[in-house]
C-alpha cells in the first residue's frame, strides 16, 4: 500500500510537473510577445521621435535663411563702407544714411509682413522676402552712385523687414512646446552666423580693388536666398494659419509631421482651433486686427507694452552700433590699420556666434527671464566699462585690449539672452488672431530703434566722444534689468495657447524675485 501510495503520488508529481511546465510555457510565450510588442513599439516611438525632430529642425533651418541675409548685410557694411566712402566720394551724413536706412525702411516690410502672412500663409511671405532681398542686392552691386546705391539698400531692407518678422512666428507656430525656445531662438543665431560671414568677406576681399572689393562684397549677399527657393519645397506651412483659413485636415497631418504622438498632435490642434474661434463663431464677431490692437484689451495692453518694449531695449543698448561701427570703436581705440580692423571684426563675429549657440541649449532648460537677466546686467557692465576704457585709457596696447574684451563681452553677453530671447518673446506672447500683426508691430519697434542708433552714431560720437555715447547706452542697458524684472514673464514649457491665458491673469507670473534667484544660480553654476 505504501508502495502503491508513493508511485500515486510520484505520478501525481510527475502530471503536475509536465502541466506546470505546459503552462509556464504558455505564460512564457504570451510574455514574449507582449515584450516583443512592448518593444516594437518602442522602438516605433523612438523611430518616430528621431524623424519629428530632424523635420522640425530642418523647417527651422530653412525658415531662417532670410535672417542669414540682415546679419551679413549688417556684417558687411561694417567694412565694406570704409571702401564705398573711398570709391563713391561720399560724406559721413551720407554713411549714417547708408548704413542707418536699412534698419527704417525694414520697417515697411515688417508692417506689410503681418497682413500679407495672415493672406497668402507664412510660408510664402518668406518667399517673397528672399525676392525683394535679391532685387536689392544685386541694384547694390552694380551701383555707380550714392543715388543707385541708396534705391537698392531701400528694396534689400524691405525684404529684411519681411523675412525677419517672419520667421520666429512661423517657428513657434510649427515647434512642439518642449523644443520652441530653441528652435525660435535660429533666427537669431542666423543673424549671428550672417555678420560673422559679412565680417569675413570683408576681410577676404579687402585686398582687391576699391572699385571692386565692396561690390564683390555685398554680392556674396545673395547666395543664402537662392536657398530659401529650394526650402519651399521642403517646409510645410504653419498649421495654426492653416486653422485660421479653415483648413483643419491640412493643419492635422502637419502636427502629425512636427509632433511626438498622436494625443499631443489632438490636444494642440484642439487648443489652435478653440484659440482661432472657428467652432463659436468668435473669428465673424472679432474687432479688426488693428483696431483691437489700437484699442486694447487690459491683457493685451500688457502683451504689448511687453513685446513692443523687449524689442526696443534690444537695439537702443547700441548692439547695431557695436556691430555696424565696431571699426571706428577699434581704430577710437588705437588701431589704424584697415587690415587689422577687419581682423578685430572677425573676433567679434565669432564671439557672437559662439554665445548665441549657448543660449539654444540653455533657453528650454533654465527659461527666458534668467537669461535675459544675465545677458542685461552683463550687457550694462561691459558698456559701463567700455566707456570708461575709452574716455580715460586712450590710445595704446591696454586701451586696444580693453576695447576688444568689451566689445567681444558686450556681444557675447547680447547673444546669450536679450538677442535670441527677445524674438522668442515676441512670437508666443499674443494670440493666434493677432500674432502676426502684434509681432510686426515688435519688429518695427525694433528696427526704428536699429536705424536711430545707426544713423546718429557717428553724430553722436563726434559731439560727445565715442566713450561718452557708450556711456548712454550703458544708461539705457541699465533701464532693460527694470523692465525685465517687472514686465517680462517666464514662457517656458508653456503652450503659445496658455501663455495667452497666463496674461489674462496677471498674478501668476508675479514670480519675479524667484526667477531672478534662479539666473543668481545660473551665474553661480556656470
Amino acid at each position: 500500500m505504501g508502495l502503491v501510495g508513493v508511485q500515486g503520488d510520484g505520478n501525481g508529481e510527475m502530471a503536475l510537473s509536465l502541466g506546470s511546465k505546459n503552462k509556464y510555457k504558455r505564460m512564457d510565450s504570451e510574455l514574449s510577445d507582449d515584450f516583443e510588442d512592448d518593444a516594437s513599439h518602442h522602438h516605433h516611438q523612438l523611430e518616430r521621435k528621431k524623424s519629428t525632430r530632424k523635420y522640425v529642425l530642418a523647417c527651422a533651418i530653412f525658415a531662417s535663411l532670410n535672417n542669414v541675409l540682415l546679419g551679413y548685410d549688417v556684417g558687411v557694411m561694417s567694412g565694406a563702407i570704409i571702401f564705398i566712402q573711398e570709391d563713391l566720394k561720399i560724406t559721413e551724413v551720407q554713411e549714417e544714411v547708408l548704413v542707418g536706412i536699412l534698419s527704417i525702411i525694414s520697417l515697411l516690410g515688417s508692417l506689410a509682413g503681418g497682413r500679407t502672412s495672415d493672406v497668402i500663409g507664412r510660408k510664402w511671405t518668406m518667399a517673397f522676402a528672399a525676392i525683394v532681398f535679391q532685387i536689392g542686392a544685386a541694384i547694390m552691386t552694380l551701383a555707380s552712385s550714392f543715388e543707385v546705391l541708396m534705391i537698392g539698400r531701400v528694396l534689400a531692407g524691405v525684404g529684411i523687414g519681411f523675412g525677419v518678422m517672419i520667421a520666429p512666428v512661423y517657428i513657434a507656430e510649427i515647434s512642439p512646446t518642449v523644443d520652441r525656445g530653441s528652435l525660435t531662438s535660429f533666427p537669431e543665431i542666423f543673424i549671428n552666423l550672417g555678420i560673422l560671414l559679412g565680417y569675413v568677406s570683408n576681410y577676404a576681399f579687402s585686398g582687391l580693388s576699391v572699385h571692386i572689393n565692396w561690390r564683390v562684397m555685398l554680392a556674396v549677399g545673395i547666395l543664402p536666398s537662392v536657398f530659401i527657393g529650394f526650402a519651399l519645397f521642403i517646409i510645410p506651412e504653419s498649421p495654426r494659419w492653416l486653422v485660421m483659413e479653415n483648413r483643419v485636415e491640412e493643419a492635422r497631418s502637419v502636427l502629425l509631421k512636427t509632433n511626438e504622438n498622436d494625443k499631443e498632435v489632438e490636444e494642440r490642434l484642439s487648443e489652435i482651433v478653440a484659440a482661432a474661434g472657428i467652432f463659436n463663431g468668435e473669428k465673424n464677431e472679432e474687432k479688426a486686427v488693428w483696431r483691437e490692437l489700437l484699442s486694447p484689451s487690459p491683457s493685451l495692453r500688457r502683451m504689448l507694452i511687453t513685446g513692443f518694449g523687449i524689442q526696443c531695449f534690444q537695439q537702443i543698448t547700441g548692439i547695431d552700433a557695436t556691430v555696424y561701427y565696431s571699426p571706428e570703436i577699434f581704430h577710437d581705440a588705437g588701431i589704424v590699420n584697415k587690415s587689422k580692423l577687419l581682423a578685430a571684426t572677425v573676433a567679434v563675429g565669432v564671439t557672437k556666434t559662439a554665445f548665441i549657440l549657448i543660449a539654444t541649449f540653455l533657453v528650454d532648460r533654465v527659461g527666458r527671464k534668467p537669461l535675459l537677466y544675465v545677458s542685461t546686467i552683463g550687457m550694462t557692465v561691459c558698456l559701463f566699462t567700455l566707456s570708461i576704457s575709452l574716455a580715460i585709457l586712450g590710445k595704446g596696447q591696454l586701451g586696444i585690449a580693453m576695447a576688444l574684451l568689451c566689445v567681444c563681452g558686450n556681444v557675447a553677453f547680447f547673444s546669450v539672452g536679450m538677442g535670441p530671447v527677445c524674438w522668442i518673446l515676441t512670437s508666443e506672447i499674443f494670440p493666434l488672431r493677432l500674432r502676426a500683426q502684434a509681432s510686426a508691430l515688435g519688429a518695427v519697434g525694433n528696427r526704428v530703434c536699429s536705424g536711430f542708433v545707426a544713423m546718429s552714431f557717428l553724430s553722436l560720437a563726434r559731439t560727445i566722444t565715442v566713450g561718452g555715447t557708450f556711456f548712454l547706452f550703458s544708461l539705457f542697458s541699465a533701464l532693460s534689468v527694470a523692465f525685465v524684472y517687472k514686465l517680462v514673464p517666464e514662457t517656458k514649457g508653456k503652450s503659445l495657447e496658455q501663455i495667452e491665458l497666463l496674461f489674462q491673469n496677471h498674478n501668476e507670473w508675479d514670480g519675479s524675485e524667484m526667477e531672478l534667484g534662479d539666473a543668481q544660480h545660473l551665474v553661480h553654476k556656470a
